[in-house]
């Protein structure tokens, strides 16, 4: 039996060894600050737009008591519960009625600083409760664009004066802004909205999804699954390939020259911005599913096979269910790139003004990054709090999508 020998460890070799540990050591330092700077910059982003939100979710407000019972305006109930509300009440004299009342109270000079369109909170309330024309009732309602300016310190110091006196009879306040979450977009950063919006990314993405996913899917399995291996089908993986990576003004050039050429009186509607967004989601949903089929085991669809399912029953009952974790994964991703589009959209005319909520797929509309990008536009102090509040909106929008999403995911996730 040969005696074993105990390794040596020269000083080569003992140099070698620490210069090998103070590299991963480096390499973990590294890493680790990478992390943190990652984490450093999300808070700070997050923290931004949180502090410049709380401001967008808030307007200023003057307080105005209207006695109804000298006003000489009824509320029917079975008018207050349908849309000629409004109109009921205007022709009864209720813009006249608060400018009135808004004159006793904040003087002349005041009631010339509240928003044009003001009366029609105090109609959404007498429609909400009709009982409130029996007796007086306070309303806070939205000042003009310079009377919240003076109020934050800028403007004419004619303005800031007024605001300083109205603030110190307590008579100007600036409270959070329900309506924000139910107005569309007006022309005073006092008066706007975020679920005309909303709800247009909400319908654009309805069409994208119902378009995008069933042929993006069913295309993954044609060439996963049939196809023959041959020069064509490599030029369509080319190609699906290649639009993956295709600017997303292309497609919305492609939606202009195709969509509006054969619909034409839909432009800037929540179905032709859908239909060009589900042109760019496709090809992304197309390679996630192509891999996520291709990861599924062939053992599994040879024992399909051997215990007598057809080819279709294989690729419908056992194939697909396992790959769709990672179709839906590919999902995730296409739907949040779409969502967050605007270029596509610029060019199909869904930038426009659109001062009510869409009531269809076919009605004017605006989404959500296109709202935020002509608001960043606006020079108004008010604009730019409403756009920071806008972008809060579109971020729980998409956690809320995302977090769908990965419900099914995990929902559907099955292991062999």
């Amino acid at each position: 039996m040969s005696e074993q020998i105990a390794p040596t460890r020269t000083p080569v070799f003992e140099a070698r060894l620490k210069k090998r540990y103070a590299a991963e050591k480096r390499f973990r330092s590294i890493g680790l600050a990478a992390i943190v700077f990652s984490i450093a910059v999300l808070v700070y982003l997050l923290g931004t737009m949180t502090i410049n939100g709380i401001g967008g979710l808030q307007r200023a407000e003057v307080s105005v008591p209207i006695d109804f019972t000298q006003a000489g305006i009824s509320a029917d109930p079975a008018v207050m519960g349908t849309s000629e509300a409004t109109q009921s009440l205007e022709a009864q004299g209720l813009p006249q009625v608060v400018e009135y009342f808004a004159d006793q109270a904040l003087g002349e000079e005041g009631a010339a600083q509240i928003g044009g369109q003001a009366w029609r909170d105090v109609a959404a309330a007498i429609a909400a409760d009709p009982g409130i024309v029996e007796r007086q009732e306070t309303f806070w309602l939205p000042a003009s664009a310079n009377l919240a300016s003076g109020y934050e310190g800028e403007g004419s110091p004619e303005m800031q004066a007024l605001a300083d006196s109205l603030a110190a009879e307590g008579k100007l306040e600036k409270n959070f802004d329900v309506g924000f979450f139910s107005r569309a977009d007006a022309t005073n950063p006092q008066q706007v909205g975020i679920w005309g919006a909303l709800k247009g990314s909400i319908l654009t993405m309805i069409v994208t999804l119902a378009l995008a996913f069933p042929i993006g899917v069913l295309a993954a399995l044609y060439l996963e699954e049939y196809a023959p291996k041959n020069r064509w089908t490599d030029l369509i993986e080319l190609s699906i390939n290649n639009l993956a990576a295709v600017p997303s003004i292309i497609f919305g050039l492609l939606g202009l020259a195709v969509f509006l050429t054969i619909f034409p009186n839909l432009r800037s509607a929540p179905l032709i911005g859908g239909m060009t967004l589900a042109l760019m989601t496709m090809p992304v949903i197309v390679i996630a599913g192509r891999n996520a089929i291709k990861a599924v085991p062939p053992s599994i669809r040879d024992g399909a096979l051997a215990v007598g399912a057809s080819p279709v029953q294989v690729v419908f009952h056992h194939v697909l269910p396992l790959a769709l974790p990672g179709i839906l994964t590919g999902t995730i991703i296409g739907m949040a790139r779409a969502l967050g589009e605007t270029a596509p959209l610029l060019m199909i005319g869904m930038r426009a003004f659109v001062a009510s909520p869409p009531d269809s797929f076919t009605s004017p509309a605006t989404v959500l990054p296109m709202q935020i990008f002509l608001w960043s536009d606006e020079i108004d102090r008010g604009f730019v709090e409403r756009t920071s509040a806008a972008i809060i909106v579109l971020l729980v929008f998409l956690l809320v999508m995302n977090g769908l999403a990965i419900y099914l995911r995990n929902k559907f996730e099955k292991k062999w």
